[in-house]
């Protein structure tokens, strides 16, 4: 059995989330996604999200193709598959070919983990969805 783990922050869910989650679900038996807590998702983009870490855990978990939904612990990946190991790893493809991409699938090949990346929706993301809502509450 092969298993998936797609992290992120799950923000506003949106189409492009179901969409990445679609298509991770298409390459393995298992599908874990991690969500990241909203301490992390600050450290790591420097905003608190629209949405809580429980909303959004609860979110992804109700959507149907998700086997197992985890809130992580740490900012590093190496540790929440120590904590909670899997296989694949799924990433949008946003990441590949980047300087954190590169790092990651080196990291995880040490511990026989691949990395696939999945088409990133970028007509859509929380980022613009959060900057549509700031441009119409100005405009009010």
């Amino acid at each position: 059995m092969i298993v998936g783990y797609a992290p992120g922050a799950w923000d506003m869910f949106h189409v492009g989330h179901l969409a990445l989650l679609q298509n991770a679900r298409e390459l393995c038996d298992h599908l874990v996604v991690g969500v990241v807590p909203d301490h992390l998702v600050e450290l790591a983009k420097g905003k608190t999200p629209i949405v809580g870490t429980q909303d959004r855990a609860a979110i992804v978990a109700a959507i149907g193709i998700v086997d197992e939904v985890v809130v992580e612990q740490s900012p590093d990946k190496l540790i929440t598959w120590s904590q909670r190991p899997f296989d694949v790893f799924l990433k949008g493809d946003d990441w590949k070919g980047t300087a954190k991409g590169t790092m990651l699938e080196q990291r995880f090949a040490e511990v026989g983990v691949r990395v696939e990346y999945l088409p990133y929706t970028r007509r859509t993301s929380s980022t613009m969805l959060r900057a549509r809502l700031h441009e119409q509450g100005a405009g009010r």
